[in-house]
């Protein structure tokens, strides 16, 4: 039986997925250093799993992970802008040489498909609202260049060597395992967590900054369509977002009246990095994968909320 590769499948978005395919019969091979990805995230799937520990930098691990793989979801990366801006050479090292050894790999095992995480960070302070996937771009941290590269990484490995390829650009996802506890802990579970422990959320910037939030389920039935999908992939680039702009003072009273607190903003310096504003054109997801968002900001912050609530309460 073909078996479906997840790398970073430790992490957030990875794990999540790789739940979802073992839900539907699939057997599935997470790779891992767990340096950013976490143990309890895989210890609770079932089904037919392997979980291998090593780096997708490592080539002799990577040919092992890739052995009789049909699908590659490529997760595995330095997911931080903030700590790319302080760790530029690990970032571009993780990210960009790792999937350079996953590509190359890639293509001599026979996979069919490679699925790339990309990110709205390509886009940097864009004018254009809602953003296409013809905006210029213009990444503002290592991070966000890192992902560009992959991109064209995954562009080109498609056109010399016909390894089916696509980049999925997400907009700030969130959900139910996003870790609030660490210190480069994005706004979702950073704010759900002050609002759960009644304290003050910091906010970096005036609050005023928009974003496109999007559920983990969303960017899960996105990988499961373009993993699916019968038209052939070239190394296209698909906005995966929920089309909705929130700036962070209105998320802040999204959270507080669904946990029933108050939420009292505390504002600090802008961070080196982080865009102004965020929010995506999902046409081209629509028409290329059959893509739509069924999973709201407003439900997926009550359902991440509930998850939080209950992981505080087994703390």
């Amino acid at each position: 039986m073909p078996i479906h590769l997840v790398t970073g499948g430790a992490g957030f978005i990875g794990s999540t997925l790789a739940e979802a395919l073992l839900a539907r019969g699939d057997t599935v091979r997470i790779l891992d250093d767990f340096s950013s990805g976490r143990r309890a995230n895989v210890d609770g799937l079932h089904g037919r799993l392997e979980v291998l520990e090593g780096t997708v930098t490592d080539e002799a691990v990577v040919r092992r992970a890739m052995q009789g793989v049909d699908v590659v979801f490529h997760h595995a990366a330095i997911p931080s802008v903030v700590l790319s801006v302080e760790k530029p050479q690990a970032t571009m090292f993780a990210n960009v040489q790792g999937t350079t050894v996953l590509l190359d790999v890639a293509r001599s095992a026979g996979v069919r498909r490679v699925i790339f995480a990309a990110s709205a960070a390509a886009y940097g302070n864009t004018q254009i609202v809602p953003t296409p996937e013809t905006a210029p771009l213009s990444p503002l941290s290592p991070y966000a260049v890192s992902k560009v590269a992959g991109e064209f990484l995954m562009r080109s490995f498609s056109d010399l060597y016909g390894l089916e390829t696509i980049s999925l650009r997400y907009f700030n996802v969130f959900g139910a395992r996003q870790d609030p506890k660490s210190q480069y802990a994005a706004a979702v579970p950073n704010f759900v967590s002050a609002a759960l422990r009644n304290e003050a959320a910091t906010v970096f910037g005036d609050g005023d900054q928009t974003r496109d939030f999007c559920h983990v389920d969303n960017v899960v039935a996105a990988n499961l369509l373009a993993a699916g999908t019968p038209k052939k992939l070239t190394g296209q680039i698909v906005n995966i977002a929920c089309g909705e702009r929130v700036s962070l003072n209105e998320l802040l009273r999204i959270i507080a009246e669904a946990t029933g607190t108050s939420v009292p903003p505390r504002y600090d310096a802008p961070r080196p990095g982080d865009v102004r504003d965020s929010f995506a054109s999902i046409d081209v997801a629509r028409e290329l994968l059959g893509y739509e968002p069924t999973v709201r900001v407003r439900e997926g912050l009550r359902k991440t909320i509930a998850a939080l609530r209950s992981a505080q309460g087994r703390s």
